[in-house]
């Protein structure tokens, strides 16, 4: 929405229901060079989202299946330990992405910050880190920092359509210069021997689709990998994504096409897969809605079916996601301050409009989170809401309403995602 700045949306506008298609399914695992990422699904780079610790959750959350958590609770334990290995294949997120990173501002920062914005743990392998900047030498070294700290792979952001991003000439605003991309492809590409990939938009506007003539301008400079929102830069989050322009990339190169858009169920990820021929599935928005839908989508292309989460499965998310928040704060509290998390609440609320969006009662439990004072007070609403529906019978959770009535959030967006 241009006119609010590209806020991201948490409902999709007239999302289509896909069935199950017989003749596809997300394919087992995809080779981005050197690097295997199986199975073939990806966390987006999301602004404000994708931290470590969302990182973590996602890989932690997703893993267990209903039958492994009920023993786990009869055992008195934890839904998820942070601390057991976990991998790519178990949690069925096959490649993570940092934040959008400035290269700018990587290159100048001290190396305690650079630590904040670059950290991640050894369990998130293997992991990208997403680039955005217009100058091709500036973003060559922000490319050689990223390989010196151990990233499997450097990505370059050429669909991020927030203004402030596009002024500077970075994320979308570069696909009106495609002269310009040619020298960032050759000048990151020479800089590092990781894969290196790029994430784009169809273009400007339809009427500048430039995504296929990219396409092969990346492959041409031996970039290994591509990622295609199929929206342009003027749509933002609004409309529905064009999958045929996925289909045109995918024939126009041999490299790896990775699609995204409108991906919001297993059925939507089969459905891209059997109507694009994309060899990998990446999924934005849906992520911190539905953190389990990359289990789901293991499950559904292994079974043809996926367990739907319970009233029970939302708690023990929300309540794990916020507990791990409080415990990076307290474990990076004495670092500088740009290397600490600092206070965690305020994360918590924004992550409360999309762990509750659409669920019912969900506003009365965003209006008591957005005024407590500290983590430990959102916790206790968190505790306070769902027990009480769970003791009242609320076993399992209704379908959730993108149009109900409480589900827009009582205060705004704090996130702005480039997914």
């Amino acid at each position: 929405m241009a006119g609010r700045g590209f806020t991201v949306k948490k409902n999709w506008d007239n999302p289509v229901e896909h069935a199950m298609p017989a003749e596809a399914r997300v394919p087992a695992e995809v080779r981005l060079g050197a690097v295997t990422v199986r199975p073939a699904t990806v966390l987006a780079p999301m602004a404000g989202v994708t931290d470590t610790v969302f990182r973590r959750f996602i890989r932690h959350a997703s893993v267990f299946s209903r039958d492994q958590r009920s023993e786990m609770r009869d055992q008195d334990s934890e839904m998820a330990s942070v601390d057991a290995p976990v991998t790519n294949a178990q949690s069925g997120c096959g490649l993570i992405m940092t934040e959008f990173t400035s290269a700018d501002g990587l290159s100048r920062m001290r190396e305690t910050k650079r630590h904040r914005y670059l950290t991640f743990y050894d369990d998130e392998h293997p992991i990208s880190a997403q680039l955005f900047g217009s100058n091709p030498e500036t973003l060559a070294e922000a490319a050689r920092i990223v390989e010196e700290t151990g990233f499997d792979t450097v990505d370059l952001n050429l669909g991020c359509p927030a203004k402030r991003v596009v002024g500077s000439n970075g994320g979308s605003g570069l696909l009106r210069d495609l002269p310009k991309i040619g020298e960032i492809f050759h000048a990151i590409r020479k800089a590092v021997t990781i894969p290196f990939t790029v994430k784009f938009r169809m273009g400007w506007n339809e009427s500048q689709i430039v995504c296929v003539e990219l396409a092969r301008m990346a492959e041409a400079e031996g970039l290994n990998g591509l990622a295609l929102h199929a929206r342009t830069r003027e749509q933002g989050y609004s409309g529905q994504a064009q999958w045929n322009w996925i289909a045109a990339v995918k024939e126009a190169v041999r490299l790896p096409v990775i699609g995204n858009g409108d991906v919001r169920t297993p059925e939507d990820a089969a459905a891209m897969v059997a109507e694009t021929g994309c060899d990998a599935v990446m999924i934005g928005r849906a992520a911190p809605a539905n953190p389990w839908i990359f289990r789901q989508i293991a499950e559904y292309t292994a079974t043809g079916s996926y367990e739907k989460p319970t009233l029970e499965d939302r708690y023990r998310m929300i309540r794990t996601y916020f507990e791990m928040l409080m415990a990076e704060a307290e474990a990076t509290k004495d670092l500088p301050r740009d290397a600490r998390l600092g206070d965690p609440a305020g994360k918590m609320k924004q992550f409360a409009t999309w762990f509750t969006h659409g669920v019912p009662g969900g506003a009365k439990l965003r209006a008591a989170i957005y005024h407590a004072r500290d983590g430990a007070g959102v916790l206790s609403e968190v505790e306070r809401f769902f027990v009480a529906r769970m003791e009242a019978g609320e076993s399992a959770e209704p379908e959730i309403d993108a149009e109900a009535e409480d589900a827009e959030p009582l205060y705004p967006d704090t996130a702005l995602v480039c997914d």
